[in-house]
């Protein structure tokens, strides 16, 4: 049996985490980013980053093909998938754990250039960052 910090650290051994100093410059050389913040609703409208789209952890594979990058493409959800798996995706939740298991459920699905931003959106806040409410 394994603990949740155990499969969070398990997680964390096998895919890439940006800092916020590395968001913070994504977020501000791309018009679009792609940020997903994978927090539950109720937390996401607590404060979250401008531009973020909200998908929970546990629905996050589900709602992949509603990511606006997605409806944006005109192409086959199929394809507008595999765009969106080929250009960086950004995950945050509260502290990395729950964007930890995200990124690596992605990466499973072919994700390349998914990361997972730590210290999460806790850091984010620490850090005196912007929120939209």
């Amino acid at each position: 049996m394994k603990t949740a910090q155990q499969l969070v650290a398990e997680a964390k051994a096998g895919i890439k985490e940006v800092n916020l100093d590395q968001l913070s410059n994504y977020l501000n050389t791309h018009p679009e980013p792609r940020l997903i913040d994978v927090r539950e609703p109720a937390e996401f409208a607590q404060g979250h980053i401008a531009g973020a789209v909200n998908y929970p952890r546990g629905v996050l594979e589900m709602q992949l093909a509603n990511h606006p990058a997605v409806a944006a493409s005109g192409c086959a959800a199929d394809v507008a998938l595999e765009q969106l798996a080929a250009e960086p995706l950004y995950l945050i939740c509260r502290s990395g754990a729950r964007s930890a298991l995200a990124t690596e459920s992605l990466q499973r699905m072919g994700f390349s250039k998914v990361y997972s931003v730590a210290p999460g959106m806790q850091g984010w806040l620490d850090a005196q960052l912007p929120i939209v409410k």
